[in-house]
């Protein structure tokens, strides 16, 4: 079964964001004022970057957090969650990070997560001198694969990242191996229930491991068999049959509205290009606020600027307002 690393990274960091700053990067977390609430950037992400592909994207995110001290910053927070080794992947950071910084003209911190298995592979810098002008980027980066041989101090921790930690090394090693795979996905559940967690957050990180280590038909009835006889023992009732009934049919239902959901952005995202390259063509550079426009569009409207491109004089005639 093929493993699925990006979707249960990007779960386990919008609940646990917080989290995840402590466990792979202390100094960050250090210097947030967590009392204020801090706000997801998704859309603005993709907005800034759409037109900068350089390699494989996994779980990019940007956050809006608060400094301590009052200073309102944007952190943006790559990670290369199922990444290889990449030549692009330091100039991508670059790239990024100089795009968000002419979007807000604020402070960008730019983080990154490698979980490939080259282990002299980290890259952390970016940038070139030439004529006497040097221009560069230094990132910190946390490498997963440093975090193998460490096993026991990983389940001893309370970080819910010790255990996503722990899941992705675990399914990496384990990926020809079902039985293997089975022992250690039985033993992580476990200690779920050890921590002392609450329901919830033992729901959500369950949710996370079965996302990413994903077993075989008659091995994955076997362990929920065995989660129930634990629940029975702890006194535990966290997962019941109906919780997993539930789950089975949101993650059936979720992948096939992603799946059409896929199909349909897909289209849109093409059309919108399409559209862009047209509106280059016949009024020279496109501005951000006309970008924005055509990545929040559906399909009928971009259908209908398309067809106003030939007939227009103006970009802003195409929109029927000057779009600021």
């Amino acid at each position: 079964m093929a493993d699925d690393y990006d979707s249960p990274w990007k779960e386990a960091i919008e609940r646990y964001f917080a989290d995840f700053l402590h466990f792979y990067f202390p100094l960050a977390h250090a210097q947030i004022d967590w009392s204020h609430p801090y706000v997801f950037l998704d859309q603005e992400l993709r907005a800034v970057v759409h037109d900068a592909e350089l390699g494989k994207r996994f779980v990019d995110k940007l956050v809006r957090v608060t400094r301590q001290g009052g200073e309102a910053e944007w952190v943006y927070v790559h990670l290369e969650v199922q990444g290889d080794k990449q030549a692009a992947f330091a100039e991508r950071m670059f790239v990024y990070h100089y795009r968000l910084y002419d979007r807000y003209r604020k402070p960008i911190a730019s983080l990154a997560v490698l979980a490939d298995d080259q282990a002299h592979w980290q890259p952390e810098s970016f940038g070139y001198e030439v004529f006497g002008c040097q221009l560069g980027l230094r990132f910190p980066v946390a490498k997963l694969l440093d975090w193998a041989g460490s096993e026991t101090r990983l389940a001893d921790s309370a970080n819910p990242f010790a255990v996503v930690t722990l899941a992705h090394l675990a399914t990496r090693a384990t990926r020809d191996d079902a039985s293997a795979r089975y022992a250690a996905k039985w033993t992580l559940v476990q200690g779920l229930y050890r921590r002392g967690w609450g329901k919830q957050q033992v729901i959500d990180l369950f949710k996370v491991l079965d996302w990413m280590m994903r077993l075989p038909k008659d091995l994955d009835a076997q362990l929920w068999q065995n989660l129930e006889t634990l629940e029975e023992e702890t006194h535990m009732t966290y997962i019941s049959s109906v919780e997993r009934i539930g789950m089975e049919k949101g993650l059936e239902k979720g992948l096939q509205q992603g799946i059409e959901k896929g199909i349909e952005k897909g289209m849109q995202q093409g059309q919108a290009r399409m559209l862009e390259r047209l509106l280059a063509q016949r009024f020279g550079d496109v501005p951000v606020w006309v970008t924005q426009r055509l990545d929040e569009a559906n399909v009928d409207e971009l259908g209908a600027w398309a067809e106003a491109v030939l007939s227009s004089d103006s970009i802003e005639a195409v929109f029927g307002a000057a779009g600021h």
